[in-house]
């Protein structure tokens, strides 16, 4: 366990764990915790994990920025405001972009700042009771700082999307999931269960290829048809030379010898770690 004062990282085997740790505003981000989360996300990336969970304590995932903390006080301090964004964006950026598999376990209220990033984390397992929402507007903004892009993505149903960003209404975890912005919605007496079955499920794969199909998806997803089956064919093969040729020399020989099914199990490569 890494000391930080505004989260808790933790460690266990290929996995990592991210709670935001701010109770008494119920984890809204600070510019203390965003220096923390600058730091923990290098020591998680240093440490080659194969999975981040990021959650918060008590009954809160994140109820979004520290108004007063991050921008009403340094507001007419332009030095101040431009170290805070800095930090913010960069720390951002980094999950939006990294290596590991992350999940977003959103046990309870989840707004703005909080919505972004269970958006740009690559799974988000919440809990049916968690509330959710996009209050900006009703202190005279648009969600900014990567909130739209992230909401946008997510609720691909423009007049839902839209809906929710100019009244802030809110929703549950369950209507999360219906609204295409939650993987998985389970009840909260649930929720650590089912987010250790996806983890599970995800340190059994090598971690390179985790890392590479998230690439892929990342380029593709914005390509047409021809250019992607080139991009991704190029990508096959840089997978396979930084694996020494596994997927074929082991996975494929051992189901050549019927040694495993990989429509519903998994072979651990020997050099994709």
């Amino acid at each position: 366990m890494s000391n930080y004062e505004a989260i808790i990282l933790t460690f266990e085997g290929e996995v990592a764990t991210i709670q935001f740790n701010r109770p008494e505003k119920k984890n809204c981000m600070s510019p203390t915790l965003h220096k923390n989360m600058v730091h923990a996300v290098e020591e998680v990336r240093a440490a080659k994990s194969k999975v981040l969970v990021i959650t918060g304590i008590n009954d809160t995932f994140c109820a979004g920025m520290d108004l007063e903390l991050c921008f009403l006080e340094p507001f007419d301090d332009p030095e101040k405001m431009e170290e805070i964004n800095k930090d913010v964006f960069g720390w951002f950026k980094a999950i939006k972009d990294f290596p590991a598999v992350t999940i977003a376990k959103v046990n309870g209220w989840c707004f703005g700042g909080g919505m972004e990033l269970a958006g740009i984390c690559d799974i988000a397992i919440v809990a049916n009771e968690s509330i959710w929402g996009l209050s900006e507007v009703n202190f005279g903004i648009f969600p900014g700082g990567g909130t739209t892009w992230s909401y946008a993505h997510n609720m691909p149903a423009r007049k839902k999307a839209l809906y929710y960003a100019l009244t802030a209404d809110t929703f549950t975890g369950a209507e999360a999931e219906a609204l295409g912005y939650a993987t998985k919605s389970v009840p909260l007496a649930d929720l650590d269960a089912e987010t250790q079955k996806v983890v599970d499920m995800l340190v059994t794969k090598g971690r390179i290829v985790l890392t590479k199909t998230k690439e892929v998806y990342e380029k593709v997803i914005w390509m047409d048809f021809p250019t992607a089956i080139d991009y991704e064919m190029a990508k096959l093969w840089e997978l396979s030379r930084e694996t020494n040729d596994d997927w074929v020399r082991t996975a494929l020989a051992s189901f050549k010898k019927r040694e495993f099914k990989p429509g519903t199990q998994t072979y651990k490569l020997v050099n994709d770690v």
